[in-house]
């Protein structure tokens, strides 16, 4: 079987479980990087099937159906909030009266320029403003101050591809990883610019990362507790959902983590405040700020 770099692969010494696409490829060995999920490997060629284009299709379709179900969800959750905080937005004013939403500005850097298009698509699918970077990991640490004095975001999301080898070392060593240590370089730079928990919310981590090593960096939340695979969007679902709870309120840690696709043992993170602000008057629909814009119902 002749495969070149940009195929779609799985792995035969792991069940085809996974979806790959070869990054890539060094005499007999490739390096392949998760279509759905944040993983980097390296595999023999020996070891990779070509994914055809119908199990391609077949895969593609499960895929979309939970995406499309975390979608939903999201949604649902972002409604009953809404409607939880809007009586007491506009009590007190004419039925005519509208108010405008400022939500949490996001800075997502990402490792894979794939990963990054999915990711600034649904952000803009959510409604919350986002600033989308590609860079390798490893130059995150050095590249996080300039950008975030460039765009000033209230939330950063620092990811990419990720994988615990256990021939490097144990799981509580960061050698044995093989991004974690870049992620956490980054995560403290970007404390050192903005060292409030609550003025910088801060995702940091992909597959299998070293989950406590990054929050003690300083990040709000990381992957992966329990060193699994998170799926490529679920750093959005994060951020968005601070991005979108008022700042009066804290952030659910279950409710957030019930609306990713991996849950509690992919993802975690500490008590953490909502970033989004609401004003009102909105006069003659202005459009010089980025808003939401809601009248009042009865």
């Amino acid at each position: 079987m002749k495969v070149k770099v940009g195929d779609l692969v799985t792995r035969r010494s792991y069940g085809n479980d996974l979806l790959f696409r070869i990054s890539k490829i060094d005499d007999n060995q490739a390096i392949i990087i998760g279509e759905e999920m944040r993983l980097i490997a390296d595999s023999p060629l020996s070891d990779l099937d070509l994914v055809s284009e119908s199990e391609k299709g077949l895969r593609q379709v499960e895929e979309k159906k939970k995406e499309d179900n975390c979608y939903r969800l999201f949604r649902q959750d972002s409604r009953l909030t809404r409607n939880r905080n809007e009586y007491e937005m506009t009590s007190g004013y004419n039925s005519n009266c509208s108010y405008f939403e400022l939500p949490g500005r996001i800075l997502h850097i990402d490792g894979d320029p794939v990963y990054l298009k999915k990711c600034t698509d649904l952000y803009e699918k959510l409604g919350v403003p986002i600033y989308g970077v590609h860079m390798q990991e490893k130059e995150m640490p050095l590249q996080i101050t300039p950008l975030l004095e460039m765009v000033r975001p209230d939330i950063l999301v620092i990811t990419g591809h990720d994988a615990y080898m256990r021939s490097k070392g144990e799981p509580n060593e960061v050698k044995a990883y093989r991004n974690t240590r870049y992620f956490a370089e980054a995560v403290r730079e970007a404390r050192k610019f903005e060292p409030h928990i609550d003025h910088l919310v801060i995702f940091a981590g992909a597959c299998q990362s070293y989950f406590e090593t990054l929050i003690r960096a300083g990040a709000n939340f990381a992957s992966s507790p329990d060193r699994i695979n998170i799926h490529a969007l679920d750093p959005v679902y994060i951020a968005a959902k601070v991005s979108l709870t008022p700042f009066t309120d804290s952030v659910s840690i279950w409710e957030l983590l019930r609306n990713t696709l991996t849950g509690e043992k992919g993802l975690g993170g500490i008590e953490t405040r909502g970033l989004l602000r609401r004003g009102m008057p909105l006069k003659n629909n202005e459009d010089h700020i980025y808003v939401s814009t809601r009248k009042k119902e009865h």
